[in-house]
């Protein structure tokens, strides 16, 4: 079984692909203060509530915080009795970067490249809803030749909890109406429908600058609550960056 990590500012991903599926994605809390010991016990149990064995074959990381690298190569090396393997660089898997500089590319947004690019063939913008909404972009070629960074919804709700005294916290739900009758729906109304205008601000203009067809996917964990609002993107799909991943491993990072 081949294990697949991608640890976001707030929260890690957890996958687990045997055969020819993914049989149990988690996502759990990004705690810089978490040792080994803990995530063994904590991934223990969720394996076997999903009656899974506590077992690999092969351990992928991709990383945004670079303090938890040495806890996952501990937690690899003492509960799975294997050596971790972190995709850093467009250059590892064949993947062209047009950034400047190229290091400075996310490993997580490789992933997304790779899976987009092999996924579809064609160029595309991958929207990742996380802590930042990130816009990965890969050409006609294949290549990876950047995109844009926006704040995460949930980093603009706390933003806009945090500086007004008297505006109530709300979920994030659509509204049946833009015109909001009460102080919540009138929130949900400006939020909702005015991030989805900003990704489909942004991805429209990605789209105009590249050449051919373009496809617009979303994934992370929020991305499916705005796939209804949004007229750019096509599909969202939640397990983009762990493909990615899986596809890293298969290609160049297998022991």
């Amino acid at each position: 079984m081949l294990w697949a990590i991608d640890v976001g500012n707030t929260q890690t991903v957890v996958g687990i692909y045997d055969g020819d599926r993914w049989r149990a994605t988690w996502r759990v809390q990004t705690d810089r203060e978490r040792t080994e010991d803990e995530l063994i016990a904590t991934l223990r149990t969720l394996c076997d509530h999903a009656g899974l064995a506590f077992v690999a074959d092969g351990f992928v990381v991709c990383s945004v915080v670079p303090s938890t690298d040495i806890v996952w190569e501990r937690f690899a090396a003492r509960g799975l009795s294997v050596a971790a393997r972190f995709l850093r660089t467009g250059a590892q898997v064949g993947v062209e970067v047009d950034y400047n500089p190229p290091h400075a590319v996310g490993a997580d947004r490789i992933a997304n490249a790779l899976a987009a690019w092999e996924q579809f063939r064609s160029a595309c913008v991958v929207v990742d809803f996380g802590t930042a909404t990130t816009f990965d972009t890969v050409d006609h070629r294949g290549h990876y030749v950047g995109g844009a960074i926006h704040p995460g919804p949930m980093v603009a709700l706390e933003s806009l909890a945090g500086r007004t005294a008297k505006l109530p916290l709300f979920a994030l739900e659509t509204p049946p109406h833009a015109i909001g009758k009460d102080t919540v729906s009138s929130l949900q109304s400006g939020f909702m429908y005015g991030y989805a205008g900003a990704i489909d601000a942004i991805a429209k203009r990605i789209r105009s600058e590249l050449t051919g067809p373009v496809k617009v996917v979303s994934t992370g964990g929020l991305g499916n609550l705005f796939l209804s609002l949004c007229e750019e993107v096509e599909v969202h799909d939640p397990l983009l960056t762990l493909e990615g991943l899986r596809l890293a491993w298969e290609r160049a990072l297998r022991i």
